[in-house]
């Protein structure tokens, strides 16, 4: 016997009910995530903060180790200092460089020297002088005192104190010195000194020549003393006015 075909009814109700079937399937499949373990939905943050870079430090200048031309430095040093003649060599001639003497004696000062002039006195050789370029910021002979043993040792010294060296007023220009100390050539007297943007290191055994060339280079005035305060005079007390006598005041 054939098998009778559905009726349109029982059609349609089968079609409805695959459909819902689907739906249901659909909704199952977008709702919410299950919580977790715990019973707690995730609370975890949606993104993190960037960590705070911390600046680094700025680095020291770099030494230059070459020495290009500079007129205007060599214009500085005087041809002369009365009737001796001032030897300026060009610069092809010596082999140190800003670099050189920067690092081996005036540290961070030092590294910013970027030219170099050496003049010297040779008949008789009395006298030594190397001047310096320095880049900005300025600089003041007060800066060169924690260089002063290095700057010695550059010179010669060995197992230098600083304590050899003293602030002083020379040509007035107020210069480190010393000399006349165990550690120091008898007769030779060293001078270094600041001006703005140049740094000089003299050597020398004539006093009369190195102040002449302490007094023609820049230099920095002596700090100005303290005010001395005067005592002022205080005014005298006026004398006591005499009180009338009583035979006076009774009239007779």
């Amino acid at each position: 016997m054939p098998i009778p075909l559905a009726s349109p009814r029982a059609r349609t109700a089968t079609s409805l009910l695959s459909v819902a079937g689907s739906v249901a399937l659909a909704a199952c499949s977008t709702s919410a995530p299950p919580p977790s373990a715990s019973g707690r939905l995730s609370t975890s943050p949606l993104f993190t903060l960037a960590p705070t870079m911390t600046p680094s430090p700025t680095p020291l200048p770099t030494p230059s180790f070459t020495n290009p031309p500079d007129p205007s430095l060599l214009a500085l040093v005087p041809p002369t200092l009365g009737a001796v003649v001032v030897d300026k060599p060009p610069i092809t001639e010596y082999g140190v460089t800003p670099g050189d003497i920067g690092q081996a004696a005036y540290g961070r000062i030092g590294v910013r020297f970027r030219s170099l002039v050496i003049a010297y006195v040779e008949r008789p050789r009395t006298m030594s002088l190397y001047a310096m370029r320095v880049d900005p910021p300025a600089v003041h002979t007060a800066d060169l005192e924690p260089y002063l043993a290095p700057i010695g040792e550059y010179v010669g010294i060995q197992g230098l104190h600083p304590e050899a060296w003293h602030l002083a007023v020379v040509a007035g220009r107020s210069v480190w010195t010393r000399g006349e100390d165990p550690a120091t050539a008898a007769g030779t007297t060293i001078y270094t000194w600041a001006a703005s943007h140049y740094v000089f290191l003299l050597i020398g055994v004539v006093d009369a020549v190195n102040r002449q060339m302490v007094a023609a280079l820049p230099g920095e005035p002596p700090p100005a003393p303290p005010p001395t305060s005067v005592p002022s005079r205080s005014a005298s007390p006026a004398p006591p006015v005499a009180s009338p006598s009583p035979s006076a005041a009774s009239g007779g």
